[in-house]
């Protein structure tokens, strides 16, 4: 591969991590602002078609998206580069998050960042208008969409509530007549070294860790870290609200549980107060959810020092995201060859519609969490989160102003706020 053909590419996807705030369903709004309005490529149909792809499969949904994306421009060599460019500035902002977090009180300094909750809600409701009016055009689809907002809305943090949305959608346009086009592109063969290669990581990093934990390993810890987060990044669907409760259950609860006093075993642990504080700043930093294990990672070895800690990060951090990145190349080969046949073909047009009302329903969801968790409500308070819920969905969606001009208006908006 010819990096050189692709150093634009990988700019934009660098420029996309650094303002993609929000969770999933805000980067999949970016994606189709940077990816397909600005850049061309890819289309809005293929977007809709890889989001609602890897939300079926374990692992970082919006991270596997960018990967296809990458992929389809570049192959496999582009698509490592570019997870490797998507999670860097998350993965380096969590690990000093955490080693401030470890020597130094500096929480209140976060105050400034508060206001990109409701404009992360913002990138969501222009994405989903944009959104609704390329895929929602006829009366099931527009059925799909209600029904679908409604569900996640109801039970958003069930893990299995967007696979199963995503399913009965497609279900529900199989009946249509739509025929498969003839000129499609041909399926791809399946490559089996990236699930080869899955799978082998996972049965050594188990066994390692284990060694290492009964025989008491002078690098116990680094094991315990990478096969803790390969597993969290091989089995987690639902992306990071269900990420974080298995870690707080592997990190903060199963650590003081009578089972393990009684056995004696040296287990990795973090205190319930600095894993809520690393799931609060997760929300304000931009990139992917996952990222938190940099931050658990770095503070797992805080009594190694800093070096040690960036170590952590690193090993914490690749343990998370490699599972998404093997999972994705390997499945998609074969969700491409089933849409040869018309049961999956159909279900594409229902699969499109469901994904936009996913959208809905997150930002309802979100605007609801937001209104219950807003400290001190005031009046104040409230102008402030509207005025940049309704400024940023104006200026992205009339304006088109760039995604990162969006971000820094609202941190100095923030500022401002702190001073009153």
């Amino acid at each position: 591969m010819k990096l050189v053909r692709h150093i634009h590419f990988l700019i934009a996807v660098f420029k996309h991590s650094l303002t993609a705030f929000g969770g999933p369903q805000v980067h999949l709004g970016l994606m189709q602002y940077r990816f397909v309005d600005h850049r061309k490529d890819v289309t809005t149909e293929e977007l809709l078609e890889y989001n609602a792809f890897c939300q079926l499969l374990p692992g970082a949904s919006s991270t596997q998206t960018i990967i296809l994306v990458a992929h389809k421009r570049g192959g496999t060599p582009l698509a490592f580069i570019t997870l490797l460019v998507w999670i860097l500035p998350a993965t380096i902002l969590m690990a000093l998050a955490a080693i401030l977090y470890s020597y130094f009180d500096f929480m209140q300094q976060l105050k400034s960042l508060r206001l990109l909750q409701p404009m992360a809600i913002g990138f969501i409701a222009s994405a989903t208008i944009v959104l609704y009016k390329k895929s929602i055009n006829s009366t099931i689809t527009k059925v799909i969409f209600i029904c679908s907002s409604l569900i996640i809305l109801i039970i958003f943090k069930t893990p299995w509530a967007i696979p199963l949305v995503i399913i009965f959608a497609g279900l529900a346009t199989n009946f249509s007549k739509k025929r498969i086009p003839n000129d499609g592109a041909a399926p791809k063969a399946l490559k089996w070294g990236g699930l080869i290669i899955f799978i082998l990581l996972f049965i050594t990093a188990g066994f390692l860790s284990e060694q290492a934990t009964r025989h008491h390993w002078q690098n116990q810890k680094t094991l315990n870290l990478f096969e803790n987060n390969y597993r969290f990044g091989s089995m987690v669907f639902g992306g990071g609200d269900v990420l974080m409760p298995m870690m707080y259950e592997q990190y903060v609860a199963r650590p003081n549980s009578e089972h393990i006093k009684k056995s004696k075993r040296e287990v990795l642990k973090i205190s319930k107060e600095a894993f809520l504080t690393g799931s609060g700043i997760v929300r304000a930093m931009p990139g992917p959810v996952f990222s938190i294990a940099s931050f658990t990672s770095a503070l797992l070895l805080k009594d190694k020092g800093i070096a040690w800690q960036i170590a952590g990060a690193f090993i914490g951090s690749l343990g998370i995201f490699l599972p998404s990145f093997f999972i994705v190349l390997f499945f998609f080969p074969i969700w491409q060859n089933l849409k040869k046949y018309a049961i999956f073909y159909r279900s594409l047009e229902g699969i499109y519609a469901a994904v936009v009302g996913i959208m809905l329903g997150a930002m309802l969801y979100f605007i609801k969490d937001l209104v219950l968790e807003i400290d001190q409500f005031t009046s104040f308070n409230l102008v402030s989160y509207l005025f940049v819920f309704v400024a940023s969905t104006y200026l992205i969606y009339t304006h088109k102003l760039a995604s990162q001009w969006v971000v820094l208006l609202t941190i100095a908006v923030g500022f401002l706020t702190t001073l009153f």
